[in-house]
């Protein structure tokens, strides 16, 4: 740490530093001594006159006061001071949570200390042990207290009325899909709760229904409730530990609707297979979200799920507080370990449900690690799959397979021992009492140095060349060896009669050939079967390929490489001259300058009014005008060496007719473009 020598000390006395929450009863503190070395014996006087030249301004009181070092306050007591100096400072580390919510929500964002007993009172509030400790006073309960708020605002409206409203049929029903899967229950048990959903296939006429309204309990027919109840519990008992322990393992972190688990799980909370589509319940709202909806307690372990997002908060913001007590129908019952909000609800009353348009296309899922496909993760979340180009391909016109993968293998075998036999025959005292089958190999080959790259000479020229080491044990040296024998007694056969031999196929031929005709009949049925699925289809009017997989090529709009733009093309200068398509444009040039006359002169005239007139000419006998070329470069002819390699003998009019070229769609004079445009 470097100081500043002068020569001088000084001691500086500044007052306490300001704090930001000042309490009437703070205490003083104790300030450390000065840390400064004293070198003078005698007492220093703090400001001691010094000789100022002219360009130096007097350093004053004021100016010591606010520049000078400061010892007095500790070093996180300095820092502070600056954050609130400059006005940058990170709220965050100087104040609570409370005090930083409490003085940028009461009091509109200005840092201002809290003066009205409103506003005290409303930061108090904040914290839920004196908000319980108030509803006690009060003789509240907390359903009570937030029902008292909003009787208070008056921001409820009365309900809404429509139309279309009906009376509302509330049963007890057990679900459809239970029991879940992996759980084995009674057979006939699960067959008598089942016949509650025969009962739901029975008409009932409304006016009916209305008149037979009965307040009595007495005939409900709860006994099929009762049966899945007894199942349900016993599900639950037997299963619930494990899934707070799942719950644990895959949601890591909090958001609304998370599973209830720890301090929060209550006792009795139903789990997710008690609920079903369709199903009406009570509930009350816990939270609301701007881009997500409300969230409503509806006595299980997941809160269920109301989409709302977007400016629909601004037309039912009346009708839905935090603590309200509503009814809402399950919509949707999802896998809680892909889904975010396993429970999709809608508001039944208060009857706000036509209000809410801003639908979400898709619910929001978790995306896990094992996610890797992303085709699979998007069908198991019924989301449209990821649009791609059509690649044109039509696999019933494709070739049929006859390459059987294992017959290269076959081959290499076919090869070791055709080459062991051939060393037998010209080494015979090496294998002498040696019996085929007991070889071994001179090394251990394993997957990894079965293949050996390495180079070779063929020709003066250096070429790669792959070893392919076969071990012994894959070969049947035995049935080589006897196949070999038979061939050579069948060739000294038809040699003693003066025939010719003529070698058939080996027995490892015939082997290939029988898994490359395996492998073509495989492809053969799979053919079929495509070929049959197909016609299925098209005769059930059902689509070839997955809805929305290929899409139209203008989705992608235009493809970022461009062959006809200039970017693009070899370099900035355009084309070589040498290529195909400047060909075509010096065969069509010369092609133009044939038919009009001199190449350097270019008639104002079209193309047919120019062809019309020469056939006239021709016809009355008039010769074409003859130029004369003029000298005028005479020393010059280093220079125009280019256009002596210019072959101007196909100008003239005396063309064989018979074989030209057509270029533009018009014949032109048979030319070669050799050493036409030469550099």
């Amino acid at each position: 740490m470097q100081l500043l020598q002068t020569p001088h000390q000084f001691l500086f006395t500044f007052p306490p530093p300001k704090t930001l929450n000042p309490s009437p009863h703070s205490k003083p503190k104790w300030t450390p001594p000065h840390l400064f070395p004293l070198t003078h014996s005698h007492p220093v006087n703090p400001f001691k006159p010094k000789a100022i030249s002219s360009d130096e301004f007097p350093v004053d009181e004021t100016f010591l006061q606010n520049f000078g070092p400061k010892d007095k306050e500790t070093e996180d007591e300095a820092r502070k001071r600056n954050w609130v100096e400059r006005g940058w400072a990170p709220w965050e580390e100087v104040l609570t949570p409370e005090a930083d919510f409490a003085r940028k929500s009461l009091n509109e964002g200005e840092e201002v200390a809290l003066q009205s007993p409103e506003a005290i009172e409303a930061f108090k509030m904040l914290r839920p042990s004196y908000r319980k400790k108030k509803m006690e006073e009060m003789g509240l309960t907390e359903d009570d207290y937030y029902r008292k708020q909003f009787e208070i605002k008056g921001n409820i409206p009365e309900p809404l009325e429509t139309v279309w409203a009906g009376p509302l049929v509330v049963r007890q029903v057990p679900p459809r899909d239970w029991p879940p899967r992996d759980w084995e229950v009674d057979k006939e048990e699960l067959e008598y709760i089942r016949g509650a959903h025969k009962l739901q296939a029975v008409r009932v006429k409304l006016s009916d229904l209305e008149s037979g309204v009965k307040v009595e309990n007495d005939e409900l027919c709860l006994d099929r409730y009762k049966v899945f109840l007894k199942q349900y519990k016993e599900w639950v008992a037997a299963n619930k530990d494990r899934l707070e322990e799942e719950s644990y393992k895959y949601d890591q972190d909090y958001h609304p609707g998370r599973r209830k688990r720890g301090k929060d799980y209550k006792e009795g909370m139903y789990e997710l297979p008690f609920y079903y589509p369709g199903q009406i319940c009570e509930g009350k709202v816990t939270s609301i979200h701007l881009y997500q909806g409300a969230f409503v307690d509806i006595g299980g372990v997941y809160d269920g799920w109301v989409p709302i997002k977007n400016n629909d908060w601004y037309w039912i913001r009346h009708h839905i507080k935090v603590g309200m007590r509503v009814m809402v129908e399950i919509l949707a019952k999802r896998d809680p370990y892909r889904f975010r909000f396993p429970i999709e609800l809608r508001f039944v009353y208060p009857n706000i449900d036509h209000l809410i348009f801003n639908r979400f296309d898709f619910p929001p899922i978790f995306h896990h690690d094992e996610d890797t496909n992303p085709d699979e993760l998007r069908r198991d979340c019924g989301r449209p799959p990821v649009p791609r180009k059509d690649p044109k391909d039509k696999p019933v016109e494709e070739p049929l397979l006859s390459n059987h993968p294992y017959v290269d293998k076959l081959w290499q075998i076919h090869v070791a021992e055709q080459m062991i036999l051939d060393d037998v025959e010209a080494n015979p005292e090496k294998y002498k009492d040696k019996k085929l089958s007991e070889l071994t190999d001179t090394e251990d080959l394993n997957e990894e140095n079965s293949i050996e790259y390495t180079k070779a000479y063929y020709k003066k020229t250096l070429i790669p060349k792959v070893i392919l080491k076969t071990s012994v044990k894959e070969l049947d040296l035995e049935a080589a060896f006897a196949e070999r024998q038979l061939r050579n007694t069948l060739r000294r056969e038809t040699e003693e009669r003066g025939e010719e031999y003529k070698v058939t196929k080996m027995r490892r031929n015939i082997e290939m050939d029988e898994y490359d005709f395996l492998h073509w009949r495989r492809s053969l049925e799979e053919r079929e079967a495509l070929i049959r699925d197909i016609s299925c289809r098209k005769a059930l009017g059902l689509p070839l390929e997955e809805p929305g997989r290929y899409v139209e090529d203008s989705y992608f709009g235009k493809d970022q490489y461009d062959p006809d733009n200039a970017l693009y093309r070899y370099d900035y200068w355009g084309e070589p001259k040498n290529s195909e398509k400047s060909k075509q444009e010096r065969l069509t040039d010369a092609h133009n300058k044939a038919i009009v006359g001199k190449s350097t002169v270019w008639y104002e005239m079209s193309y047919d009014d120019c062809i019309k007139q020469r056939m006239q000419r021709e016809a009355k006998g008039i010769k074409p005008r003859e130029y004369e070329e003029e000298d005028t470069n005479i020393g010059d002819d280093d220079e125009d060496d280019d256009d002596d390699d210019f072959d101007f003998s196909f100008l003239n009019e005396t063309v064989d007719m018979t074989t030209q070229p057509h270029v533009n769609g018009t014949e032109s004079p048979g030319i070669s473009d050799e050493g036409m445009f030469e550099d």
